[in-house]
């Protein structure tokens, strides 16, 4: 137990004040404040664990994901950590809330080592009522977090991969980070346990961004692994934003599970993200491995750090957003892909068995720096477009996501964000004012009925037109390749790695199997 001095649920004006102080940060013209995160600028999956007890043995999915240590080496570990805040002056506490919902939301309490951890976390998460923050004995946690980069584990003593660790102890309802300053490995960790959590009361944990039409009441959700487009597309200025990318699905509607945004900021402009841009700008705001000019102002073309920069601030900084984090059941769905192969169509149709096919297989490009090692865009496959997040088994994810779309009749379209006219490093990406053009048709039903031309290598159902779309030749990939031969082969290519992929899961029914690609 952590006995030392704790400096809980400060402000965030003082904890700027106290960062500032310790040169944790550096300040940017506007305030905002920039913290380098070193050797770590990416989450490390390697160094990710679950602690393997009697009680969560036959729940976990284990595997190259989630992968098992045990109790003594957590006990190890948690000692080490809870010495470490005991031999420091000042700690920093912050509780919070995850899950907007009140009937499903977790009471969490974070340990930081640093005064930019807490306002990351109080950034990111759900703050507290003002009422609760007087009394330490008035909060009692669902979960603990102790995160303290510099606690470092012995690879050898501690089964750890490195000196970098995220621990979830199920059991103990604690988890572990150690060795690395990287801030998505709290956010992450979190999100993790909540996927354990919630399926197991018949709520469908989602790896998503989610928007509401003010004018229909239209909440759409946007499935996608990192930097297929969940932040930007759900920060929609026409629209509310409920969250930008961790959600629920429960009998009552879609709840958001934060209350902060974690934002992709490499090469953001102001013109194509006004929403993102203006609160990256706002005091209070937390920019990480961001490059700072001269004069103090951002220089978001540079990687010189990482490609993975990134910028955390409260929901409340986005204009037009839903304080409460509440909304009615979706009415579209939609699944992004960043394909680097160039020979996906920008927009289709999917049927519920599709839906289901392409939920299993989760396909992107892994973009640059998101993960450690990550220098150009590598073909993924990631389960639920979230797979490093979900601990159970695939089939209970599937079950839920085809149980909801099901009962509430929703509409899932796929949409490619990733490259056309050539692969990487020969095409170009597809224009974020053309796929704003294909989301707003989606969002309006312009779509739901419009003529489809039927793609056979990927067995998809492709709208021949779409209402405003500048250029409707990319509606059809292989229009735009010079050598359409080897459009052709990198196709069946991509159709192939869907097929063999998918073999991973031997009990799907067979009518979701035939849903998907064809080798032809």
């Amino acid at each position: 137990m952590v006995t030392g001095k704790v400096l809980r649920n400060l402000p965030i004006n003082t904890l700027i004040k106290k960062a500032l102080e310790n040169k944790e940060v550096v300040q940017a013209k506007l305030k905002t404040l920039v913290v380098y995160t070193g050797k770590y600028t990416g989450r490390s999956p390697d160094d990710k664990f679950i602690v393997d007890t009697p009680k969560v043995h036959k729940k976990i999915n284990w595997g190259n994901i989630n992968k098992p240590i045990n109790p003594q080496s957590f006990t190890n570990l948690y000692k080490k950590m809870v010495d470490f805040f005991n031999s420091k002056k000042e700690i920093y506490v912050v509780d919070c809330l995850v899950g907007a919902k009140k009937t499903y939301q977790l009471k969490l309490r974070v340990f930081c080592q640093y005064a930019y951890q807490a306002i990351f976390c109080q950034n990111q998460f759900i703050r507290l009522p003002k009422s609760n923050k007087t009394n330490l004995q008035t909060f009692k946690p669902d979960l603990v977090l102790y995160c303290a980069p510099s606690v470092l584990a012995d690879p050898k003593k501690d089964n750890t991969n490195s000196e970098a660790y995220i621990i979830l102890n199920i059991d103990k309802k604690t988890i572990l980070i150690g060795g690395t300053k990287y801030l998505g490995e709290i956010k992450k960790s979190v999100f993790t346990y909540m996927n354990y959590l919630l399926p197991q009361k018949n709520v469908f944990p989602m790896h998503c961004g989610a928007n509401l039409d003010p004018k229909t009441k239209t909440t759409a959700l946007f499935f996608g692994l990192s930097g297929t487009g969940k932040t930007t597309l759900s920060s929609d200025p026409t629209k509310r934003l409920i969250g930008d990318d961790e959600h629920g699905w429960c009998p009552s509607g879609v709840f958001n599970f934060e209350g902060g945004c974690y934002a992709k900021c490499i090469r953001i402009k102001k013109e194509s993200e006004p929403l993102i841009w203006n609160a990256i700008h706002k005091k209070g705001s937390l920019v990480e491995n961001v490059v700072l000019k001269k004069d103090g102002g951002f220089n978001f073309e540079s990687d010189k750090y990482t490609e993975n920069t990134r910028a955390v601030y409260p929901l409340s900084f986005i204009e037009n957003s839903i304080k409460n984090g509440l909304s009615n059941h979706p009415k579209y769905i939609l699944f992004l892909t960043a394909d680097a192969f160039g020979v996906l169509p920008p927009v289709a149709h999917l049927t519920l068995n599709q839906a289901c096919y392409h939920f299993l297989s989760g396909y992107t490009s892994k973009l640059a720096g998101t993960e450690r090692g990550i220098k150009e865009p590598k073909p993924t496959f990631s389960a639920f477009f979230g797979a490093p997040f979900m601990p159970l088994y695939a089939h209970i994810y599937l079950n839920l996501l085809r149980k909801y779309l099901k009962k509430y009749e929703t509409r899932v379209f796929f949409v490619n964000t990733g490259w056309i006219a050539g692969p990487y490093g020969q095409g170009y990406r597809i224009p974020i004012k053309e796929t704003r053009k294909i989301v707003t048709a989606i969002l309006s039903g312009q779509l739901d009925d419009t003529p489809c031309r039927h793609d056979k290598i990927f067995n998809l159902y492709v709208p021949k037109y779409v209402p405003g779309l500048a250029n409707q030749k990319i509606l059809d990939p292989v229009t735009l390749w010079k050598d359409k031969n080897l459009y052709f082969k990198k196709a069946r290519f991509l159709a192939k790695l869907f097929i063999e992929n998918i073999k991973k899961y031997p009990d799907v029914l067979e009518s979701i199997i035939n849903s998907g690609p064809k080798t032809l």
